[in-house]
């Protein structure tokens, strides 16, 4: 299938908006699929994915990438199923006029048009690393951006988890599935005169509820055990490399890793549960999603970081997306966005909660031109007397203290990272910080025990009591409700695939489908026509 740009609407006598009625026309004209005509249709970029398909102009040409992607969105922001999709499109004017398809007689679209081209991303990302539709989901922020002259300099950040719809398994069921995957393999391959009689019952259907269902409370630890060492068997059954490439053998190489030791005598015995991480297989069927508990509740998927531009008129939108399991933390979701983001880049002011935050990421968004904002510090809370500290360079010598006395003596503790200072006995005696800054009495001098941390902490801290980060702090919590509104809205915890490459798309397209009506609610505010505004041009 070749590649083919997508050529400009030419109306034609049998053009589907032309022929409905004046009433019917201005319907549409008024409706949400206007501004999509006018804005988001043209800002998709057909040539990002040109390498999607061969360079040969003999073989049949493709749907247009335009046409397809912005079906997807239409399709997240309507909460449609493919079919649903297809159905619109071909017997609804106003998709056809959203997608600039009243022209045709026949519309491009067949029940296998998005299963493919999602397909092809996916071949594509997994071949080169390059996700094709995360740069397109980006690109028409920029365009919205720039309509809606929103204010770039500021930015907050947050993140959501996002719900894996695999199953919820226990550590029994992950272990007999992934074994009997494997010994149905075995059987599909057309050696089951390898399957020793003892494995023989995993090919059985109703096995499943004998084995999980119908299994008492306190036999779960022996069968836990049983079950183990019937998986390690069925591996040493699989041993031929011609088997190596298929995820059924290793997915149980990984479970047996995971969830089993040996002893002394080599026998084969289920781990502790506090001996199994986080980023153990919680279901064969999702291998990618991992396991978390935030906040008080479990979570098993995937999680999403989202970075929103605030405009000065209270319009934002989402321009920056990360998405990785879910054990990601959000503060190395804010190292990624600062690696990414160009050296000589303009100063903008980031706005997160405390996870992001962190002496480490304040010195690193300092060297990026970012001045990073939280709204909470995690940690201790440390006393701002200790803001009036000074160091050196390295963080070994305490050069002064708040009252402006240097230390006699100052000894640095680098596996802590604090630093004991010694002052003269009058130096403290009568000082009116003494309690705050819990300085020791010794029989002939006072210690302090500080570090360069807790003083760069403290002076943080003293910044944001100002009134200026006061007001940019508040500005925060209006991201709070991204994650509400794409669970209620757009439904992200009800993703029909598994993995996270694939689960990814559906994401990206959702957070597109979340921008557009961003774009929507901003053009009613203001009333105007999209078509005329002199930003996009």
């Amino acid at each position: 299938m070749s590649f083919k740009p997508n050529q400009n609407q030419q109306i034609t006598l049998h053009d589907s908006f032309i022929n409905q009625t004046p009433r019917t026309q201005k319907m549409i004209m008024n409706s949400r699929c206007k501004d999509f005509a006018d804005i988001v249709f043209p800002a998709i970029n057909e040539e990002r994915f040109s390498v999607l398909y061969s360079c040969n102009s003999a073989s049949r040409p493709n749907t247009p990438v335009n046409f397809t992607v912005g079906s997807l969105i239409l399709k997240e922001n309507n909460g449609l199923t493919d079919d649903e999709l297809v159905e619109s499109i071909c017997c609804d004017v106003r998709y056809q006029y959203a997608l600039h398809t009243t022209h045709l007689k026949e519309q491009p679209v067949s029940d296998r048009t998005f299963s493919r081209f999602r397909e092809r991303l996916y071949n594509y990302e997994m071949e080169t690393g390059r996700n094709l539709l995360e740069e397109e989901m980006m690109h028409p922020a920029d365009v919205y951006d720039k309509y809606m002259n929103l204010n770039s300099n500021i930015k907050r950040m947050d993140s959501l988890m996002i719900a894996s719809g695999c199953k919820r398994m226990s550590r029994l069921e992950i272990i007999y599935q992934t074994t009997s995957n494997a010994i149905r393999l075995i059987h599909r391959l057309g050696n089951e005169e390898l399957i020793a009689a003892d494995l023989m019952h995993y090919l059985n259907e109703d096995d499943y509820n004998r084995a999980i269902y119908y299994c008492k409370s306190d036999d779960v630890m022996p069968r836990l055990e049983k079950a183990l060492q019937e998986a390690e068997k069925v591996k040493e059954l699989m041993s031929d490399e011609s088997r190596y490439e298929f995820s059924e053998y290793q997915l149980l190489i990984r479970v047996l890793a995971e969830q089993s030791k040996s002893d002394v005598d080599g026998k084969t015995l289920p781990k502790n549960k506090n001996e199994i991480t986080a980023s153990g297989l919680q279901n064969p069927s999702d291998p990618d999603a991992t396991y978390r508990s935030k906040a008080g509740k479990n979570h098993k998927g995937y999680v999403c970081n989202l970075v929103e531009t605030v405009g000065e008129n209270g319009d934002s939108l989402i321009t920056g997306t990360g998405y990785e399991q879910n054990i990601h933390s959000d503060s190395a979701f804010f190292k990624e966005y600062l690696e990414r983001r160009a050296e000589d880049a303009e100063p903008e002011i980031m706005i997160t909660d405390g996870a992001y935050g962190g002496m480490e990421n304040q010195a690193l968004a300092e060297a990026k031109n970012v001045e990073l904002i939280t709204t909470a510090l995690t940690g201790k809370a440390v006393d701002k007397i200790f803001a009036g500290f000074r160091f050196s360079e390295d963080g070994s010598q305490v050069l002064s203290c708040p009252m402006g006395h240097v230390p006699v003596k100052t000894t640095h503790y680098p596996k802590t990272g604090m630093c004991r200072a010694i002052f003269a006995k009058e130096c403290c005696d009568k000082c009116p910080h003494r309690e705050t800054c819990r300085c020791k009495p010794q029989r002939k001098n006072y210690a302090v025990h500080v570090s360069a941390t807790m003083a760069e902490r403290a002076r943080y801290m003293e910044k944001l009591s100002t009134d200026k980060y006061i007001q940019l702090t508040k500005k925060r919590n209006a991201v709070e409700g991204i994650p509400s509104v794409l669970r209620r809205r757009f439904r992200i915890d009800d993703i029909p695939t598994f993995g996270y490459l694939r689960s990814r798309q559906f994401v990206l397209l959702k957070i597109g489908a979340y921008n557009f009506n961003k774009l929507l609610r901003h053009n009613r505010r203001i009333g105007g026509q999209s078509a005329q505004n002199p930003a996009i041009a």
